[in-house]
């Protein structure tokens, strides 16, 4: 288990960030066209996964923004968002937002909080997924991690893309 917080208190996740350097294991998360998206699909080239509580908040929403920014800038990398919400939440806002750069994905029927260990084991958002960013290399290691302290506070912007 690893530990976060939520407004001060701590909340623990189901398990750890994979390691430095390690072989990143394939997942399977659903698209808002309801079609699966894998890991495996993107072999061979760079990969942000921005991980977040639910797209309906604040920081979520603009770290979305702010990759789908940087994402546009950077054509060999692929930044995917994924969450909990439902497929037609994260369209709706993508929609809205105009966020053609990121592709955000639903962890709903998949056990990527458990295989990343970013699912929340426990406090009021226990199930839904802790705030992390994971660079993947082209060859399916991983890059950088980071397990956000705080969830209600942005990521490493500067960090995460530093690694890329």
């Amino acid at each position: 288990m690893a530990t976060t917080h939520l407004q001060g208190n701590p909340v623990q996740t189901v398990g750890e960030l994979p390691a430095l350097g390690s072989e990143t294991p394939n997942f399977m998360t659903t698209k808002s066209d309801l079609s699966d998206l894998r890991l495996a699909d993107f072999a061979g080239k760079t990969v942000l996964l921005n991980i977040f509580p639910s797209i309906d908040t604040g920081v979520c929403a603009a770290s979305v923004r702010r990759f789908n920014v940087e994402a546009a800038s950077r054509p060999e990398v692929q930044v995917i968002g994924v969450s909990m919400d439902l497929p037609f939440a994260l369209d709706r806002f993508c929609a809205a937002e105009g966020i053609d750069h990121v592709i955000t994905t639903s962890a709903f029927r998949s056990d990527f909080g458990d295989v990343y260990g970013v699912k929340l084991a426990d406090s009021p958002m226990a199930g839904l997924l802790a705030r992390a960013v994971i660079v993947i290399d082209p060859e399916g290691k991983v890059k950088y991690t980071q397990l956000v302290d705080e969830i209600t506070t942005d990521p490493d912007f500067d960090a995460a893309l530093a690694a890329l």
